[in-house]
């Protein structure tokens, strides 16, 4: 929301950014594969591949670690990223997380 901007009968809009599915697959503009790593391997690759993308854009994520889906949760509540979707697959742990 705009800060002070505002004037009688005016009104700020927010406008979110969400990503889109290519029939059933989730769109994603970079992947990281964080197969084999353990704790806090996963997270540290992911904040460094963040750090390439634009705000907005989509990160998929494949992990191995058992503890990476609670992990990624937080890291997401503590950045402000927001985890779009964790699905558990064959133990491969997929996650999209969108750059704030």
């Amino acid at each position: 929301f705009a800060r002070g901007l505002k004037r009688r009968g005016e009104y700020s809009i927010r406008v979110q950014v969400l990503p889109f599915m290519q029939g059933n697959a989730m769109h994603f503009d970079a992947e990281l594969d964080a197969r084999g790593l353990n704790c806090p391997l996963p997270i540290l690759r992911t904040k460094k591949k963040l750090s390439q993308l634009a705000s907005g854009q989509v990160l998929k994520i494949e992990a191995t670690d058992p503890s990476s889906v609670k992990d990624f949760q937080m890291f997401a509540k503590q950045t402000g990223h927001q985890l779009l979707s964790h699905t558990d697959a064959d133990k491969v742990f997929t996650f999209f997380l969108q750059k704030k």
